[in-house]
């Protein structure tokens, strides 16, 4: 797979699985943008990292729409073009219904949703509108979660926004086709990540291990190869797939 002449936009491009996949597109020859959100050392950390360039940092806010907007012009103003996005950006906040206030429940919805989903289309909107503009189509793969299909009981929001990721991506692969731009979708179980970092290390650890043959979680670097693979010349008649990288931890008929 390669990329070269490529430009890829990378939402929470800075850590964990973002990171890995700006590392891989990078490694392929491909031009990167690294978002971040308040971060800003990581995603120098991470830019210095790749091979090739010149990269860029991005910053914005994903409940921002203005702000989503200027990250995607930003990127296409410095790297001339935009040939991939990679939704990735996105936060997990527990919410257990009977455990949590009326207030606490409401801004857990309105943060995830407004994050993980809102500010994810947003981002297919902009990119896309760029991609048409240049004429020569492109990629959006779109970060969900497992949890868009076997339920997040004690994190509703959550798996809403990663199922409602799931329609949207299906819904733009069909319109998007004519325009030769294609949409794919990974989902993702438990991998290890910062964000994945506390629970993994807790006694339920070893019983979240357990959920796949494999005795183990999935490391960044698979699912970012999920990514890259969608992105790839030669994966266009996959557009609206969703790919699990789940370790056969949750399988779906």
């Amino acid at each position: 797979m390669d990329f070269t002449g490529k430009t890829v936009l990378v939402t929470g491009g800075s850590r964990g699985i973002g990171r890995e996949v700006a590392r891989q597109f990078a490694e392929r020859g491909a031009l990167v943008a690294v978002h971040y959100n308040s971060n800003r050392q990581a995603a120098e950390e991470t830019v210095a990292t790749l091979p090739g360039g010149p990269h860029l940092i991005v910053q914005a806010d994903c409940m921002d729409a203005d702000g989503v907007q200027r990250m995607v012009e930003t990127a296409v103003s410095h790297l001339g073009r935009l040939d991939i996005l990679v939704n990735n950006a996105g936060i997990f906040e527990s919410h257990p219904l009977a455990d949590v206030s009326y207030e606490a429940w409401q801004a857990a919805w309105h943060n995830t949703l407004g994050t993980n989903l809102i500010g994810a289309a947003n981002a297919a909107y902009c990119a896309a509108r760029h991609m048409i503009k240049q004429g020569h189509g492109g990629r959006i793969i779109n970060i969900s979660s497992r949890g868009a299909f076997r339920g997040e009981p004690l994190a509703p929001a959550y798996g809403a926004s990663k199922a409602g990721m799931n329609a949207m991506s299906q819904s733009l692969a069909k319109y998007l086709a004519p325009h030769n731009i294609f949409v794919g979708v990974v989902a993702p179980g438990f991998v290890e990540t910062d964000m994945a970092a506390s629970i993994l290390a807790s006694p339920a650890g070893d019983e979240i291990r357990s959920q796949s043959p494999l005795g183990r979680v999935a490391k960044p670097e698979e699912v970012a190869y999920a990514a890259v693979f969608l992105a790839s010349e030669g994966a266009e008649f996959m557009t609206g797939a969703i790919i699990d990288v789940n370790g056969a931890s949750y399988l779906r008929s």
